[in-house]
């Protein structure tokens, strides 16, 4: 992609996560699959990614600060996004990489849900110095309605059905206790300035 792409990620996506704790219920570890590859090969459905991101998934808080809307520039274009395969070796990080997970292996795994990113941007909050205002998670479709999931707030959830993309962020941004100034959903975390 051209030198005027950037890693919209790199707006520190989690600001909801430094300030608020988790509700989900404790989730029962899934069996143990070796590899990537060998998930991808077992795994059949929204439910089973997303079982594996509530078990595994750890949140990186130095990470999400150090890719803060104030440190994007010193990352410049680089790809610093965690690939699934990473991810899945080591599942700690921020929302654009729980997000880019679930969407390219939901993509791999179970296509015909039709994975998309979901950027959402809160008005912004400064934690230690640094701006975060974008948050990313993943939303998908069955013959029910619309859902979303793989949300670093609550990783072993996943909402729905709604009825479009607008129900589900009204909805969202009461449980964030936040204002969204804007929100899209997108079928790459790379967005242009």
């Amino acid at each position: 992609m051209g030198a005027r792409i950037i890693l919209s990620a790199v707006i520190a996506c989690a600001s909801g996560v430094l300030l608020f704790s988790s509700n989900c219920p404790a989730v029962e570890r899934p069996p143990a699959i070796v590899s990537f590859d060998e998930a991808i090969k077992r795994w059949h459905s929204p439910e089973e990614v997303s079982a594996w991101i509530g078990a595994s998934f750890r949140y990186d808080r130095a990470r999400a600060l150090q890719l803060s809307e104030t440190q994007r520039s010193a990352v410049g274009n680089a790809d610093v996004i965690h690939t699934p395969a990473q991810f899945y070796a080591r599942p700690q990080g921020i929302c654009v990489d729980l997000a880019r997970f679930a969407v390219e292996t939901l993509t791999a795994v179970a296509p015909a849900t039709k994975p998309r990113y979901v950027m959402i941007e809160f008005d912004p909050v400064i934690v230690d110095g640094e701006v975060l205002r974008r948050h990313w998670l993943a939303s998908f479709e069955t013959d029910r309605g619309h859902y979303f999931f793989a949300d670093s707030s609550r990783p072993s959830h996943i909402d729905g059905p709604y009825a479009s993309l607008e129900a589900f962020i009204a909805a969202y941004a009461i449980f964030r206790r936040q204002t969204i100034v804007s929100f899209q959903e997108a079928s790459s975390y790379r967005l242009r300035m």
